[in-house]
Parts: structure tokens; C-alpha cells; sequence
């Protein structure tokens, strides 16, 4: 199993296999506003351990800002903060599941959620997806006959494939991890990442439809460092979360950090953001696919992303890329192979690159970098 590498590219690398916020979108100069205004009206009890759940004053900002994403009242009780998604994914693993149980997943599936499941001991199985999402036929016949205690999906702009699950199937799932009381966890990390008008209903305005925990992050629409996410589900899955030992020990996680975001919350700072960021990305996402099409348009297959992160690639001699992914490395570019992706260590014919990373005159220079290692193989 791969291990997460971040960013370790060198000066002048342009390497698509980086998932992450780019450097010329982390604005230092608004965290330090962030920063400033929390200074300024701190107290003592600020820096100390912290609600369990996390700051009132922090969740009641959140809540205001998920009713406005969501286009639904979302209430404070309803949430619940973390470190982040991969800290919500452990601590959900840990909370309602036990070594030996199944989980399902989509395939292909965010790779980096494996070994978090591997350290919880969970049988994962993966189910097919299609251009709407997981195929619910075919992820409830899964359930019937493995009985798992949780399904993992990430309905909006899935990663690896970018693809969301349709409203539809969203409802269907819902109501089927209530039929067959399995947890329903939804990794929402870029939910608001739309790069159209057109969006699906959040799966966090559905946590009191069945036993659906909603995962969200800033890592995406503000900056990993921060270390702040939420959960968003039913007071009742909630109340099991609050009883964890560690967290009732040490207090709130991310206290400080949650202080900080709060206050760009509640300057509206932080919306504005979003939109600068959705403008980049937009303009983004049209340079990979443009230079995909000059460079690339005959050896591989794709769909333009709507949103997130990722353009999912399919090549269509149907070789393995893994030996380009060696070439692709050497020569100062890179991607994601597709078997990362799959439980089964499947789609070996598939990539995914990343362009969150890189400008769009990088985006050019990086896909024509790649463009002779996949037409010589």
C-alpha cells in the first residue's frame, strides 16, 4: 500500500500526482487577518481544552455557513468538529466498527482511506460505479450478502473519478442504510468545489434520513494546516462520537484552529475566498483539459470535471501506466496510477492528475512533459 508523499517535489517539477491546495492560493496575508481578529477579542479560556464537540461560537458559524452552501437550516447540534476528514474517517472507523467487520467502497475510491481501514482491521470490498455514482443495484445486493457495518462513498467530484452521485441514488442509499442499519459514511471533502450551477443535494441535509455521517474540510476550501473539519449527522450517532475516552479526556480537537477559522466565518472572508478559489479552479480545469485534448486527445479517454480536484484518465490502449509513472517521474512530471485506487488492485489502464496544484501555464508545460512518455508506450 502506497504512503502518502504530499509535496515533495523539487523546484521546477510540475507533478500531477499532488492532491493538494496549490501554493499561489494559500493567502497568508487573510489567515493572518483571521489571526488578528481572534487575538483581539480572545480570552484565557480560549486556550484551554475546549468543548468536546468543539467551541459553540465556532459551530454556530459553521452552521451558517453549511445553511448557505447547502441551501438547508443546519443546526449547531448537528455538527461536530475534527481534525479534518482523515481524523472524522478514523475516529467513525473507531467509533462503529470493530476488527473483522466489512465496509464497502466505490471503485475506484479515495486510496489513502485504505490503510485507514487496513489499521481498524475492516474487510473492504468495493462496488461499481458508473457516471452517476455507485451503483445502488449493485452496492445493496453487496450488503445482503456481505452485511457490512459501514459504506464509505464520496458523492460529490469523487476521488479518483471526479464523478458525483446523482440525488437519486443519494436518496436510495440513504434509505438503505436505514433498512439495513449499516453507517453511511460520506466523504463530502469537495462538496463545495462546483465548478456549475448544477449541484446535487448535500448529503449532510440528510443526516435524519437514515445513518448518514457527513464529512467536511477546509483542507480544500482554505488550507490543510489548519487541521479543522467537521462531522455533521443525527444526534443520536453524535452522542456515540462524544463518548469517545480520548476525546473526553484531552478535550476538543483543533480547538485553536477552529478559533482562528471561526473568524473567517464570521467576516464572510472565508465565501470570498471560496469564489476566488472557484474562479481559479474553473480556469484550471479548462487548461488541463485543453492541453489534454491538444497533446493527448487520441491516446487517452476522459470527461471534464465539474468539480474537485481530478481528471481521471483512461488509456486507451489499455496498458498498465505503471512503467510511465517511473518515465513521468524521471522527467520532472507525474500522475497517480489507477491501481491506487482500486480495492481489488484494478484499473491499471487508468491515471489520475491533479490540478489543483499548478497554474495553467504549468498545467500546459506539465502535459506536454507527459504527452511523449504516454505516446512511446
Amino acid at each position: 500500500m502506497a504512503i502518502a508523499t504530499f509535496d515533495k517535489s523539487k523546484p521546477g517539477d510540475i507533478n500531477f500526482g499532488i492532491g493538494q491546495p496549490a501554493p499561489d492560493l494559500m493567502p497568508v496575508d487573510l489567515f493572518s487577518d483571521f489571526a488578528t481578529s481572534f487575538f483581539s477579542k480572545a480570552t484565557p479560556e480560549d486556550f484551554n481544552y475546549g468543548a468536546v464537540g468543539g467551541d459553540p461560537g465556532f459551530l454556530s458559524a459553521l452552521s451558517k455557513f453549511l445553511s448557505t452552501s447547502y441551501e438547508a437550516a443546519v443546526s449547531p447540534q448537528s455538527l461536530f468538529l475534527t481534525a479534518g476528514n482523515s481524523h472524522g474517517i478514523d475516529l467513525v472507523c473507531e467509533r462503529f466498527t470493530k476488527p473483522g467487520d466489512t465496509i464497502l467502497v466505490e471503485e475506484a475510491s479515495y486510496f489513502l482511506a485504505f490503510p485507514i481501514f487496513k489499521d481498524r482491521q475492516l474487510n473492504v470490498i468495493s462496488v461499481p460505479t458508473d457516471v452517476n455514482g455507485v451503483i445502488v443495484d449493485q452496492l445493496e445486493a453487496a450488503v445482503k450478502k456481505h452485511d457490512p457495518t459501514a459504506v464509505y462513498v464520496i458523492p460529490d467530484f469523487n476521488n479518483p473519478t471526479g464523478v458525483s452521485l446523482s440525488t437519486c441514488r443519494r436518496l436510495e442509499l440513504v434509505n438503505l442504510s436505514k433498512l439495513h442499519d449499516f453507517v453511511l459514511i460520506s466523504d463530502d471533502a469537495y462538496q463545495m468545489l462546483s465548478y456549475t450551477d448544477a449541484s446535487n443535494q448535500a448529503m449532510g441535509a440528510l443526516v435524519d434520513a437514515g445513518n448518514v455521517i457527513s464529512l467536511g474540510t477546509f483542507s480544500k476550501i482554505l488550507a490543510p494546516g489548519f487541521r479543522v473539519g467537521w462531522i455533521q449527522s443525527s444526534e443520536r450517532l453524535l452522542e456515540k462520537i462524544r463518548e469517545t475516552g480520548w476525546l473526553n479526556s484531552g478535550g476538543s480537537v483543533s480547538h485553536f484552529g477552529s478559533q482562528i477559522v471561526r473568524y473567517g466565518l464570521e467576516s464572510g472572508k472565508q465565501e470570498k475566498h471560496l469564489q476566488y478559489l472557484l474562479s481559479c479552479y474553473r480556469g484550471r480545469v479548462t487548461a488541463m483539459h485543453d492541453a489534454l485534448l491538444h497533446h493527448l486527445g487520441n491516446e487517452l479517454t476522459w470527461e471534464k470535471p465539474l468539480g474537485g480536484y481530478f481528471f481521471w484518465l483512461a488509456l486507451n490502449s489499455k496498458k498498465d501506466v505503471g512503467i510511465m509513472r517511473e518515465e513521468s517521474l524521471s522527467s520532472r512530471t507525474g500522475f497517480q496510477p489507477g491501481s491506487l485506487f482500486s480495492s481489488d488492485a484494478d484499473l491499471n489502464h487508468y491515471m489520475r492528475l491533479s490540478f489543483s496544484h499548478y497554474t495553467e501555464d504549468q498545467i500546459w508545460e506539465g502535459v506536454s512533459r507527459l504527452a511523449p512518455i504516454i505516446k512511446s508506450n
